[in-house]
């Protein structure tokens, strides 16, 4: 799970990520064009690159060859134990955990 926090916590593999959510299988070229375009991100074909093999590493993209292209997909399968862990609980137990963080409200407001 360390590997795919490290991986989201940078901006531009959100961003990335964010790109293949809207439009899935896309080139190296595709990718840094559209994050220039729509995110104002002006960074190297090789700092992409970089970006992907992270994300590629945390196993949040997948890619396929096709003849001499890359084609990056993502993967959001890597991120289903966090949801399990933290996102979703049972609502039965929404109770305490409301109690708990008003709680911890009320001890870092006075």
């Amino acid at each position: 799970m360390g590997d795919v926090f490290k991986a989201l916590a940078d901006p531009t593999r959100r961003a990335i990520l964010d790109e293949l959510t809207d439009r899935n299988g896309q080139t190296l070229f595709e990718i840094c064009s559209r994050l220039a375009a729509r995110h104002g991100l002006g960074s190297s074909r090789q700092a992409i690159s970089q970006h992907l093999d992270v994300l590629e590493a945390a196993g949040l993209v997948e890619t396929r060859r096709e003849g001499r292209y890359k084609f990056h997909y993502i993967n959001t399968a890597p991120l289903e134990p966090i949801v399990e862990r933290w996102l979703s609980k049972t609502g039965e137990d929404a109770g305490d955990r409301f109690d708990t963080s008003a709680g911890a409200r009320r001890e870092g407001s006075a």
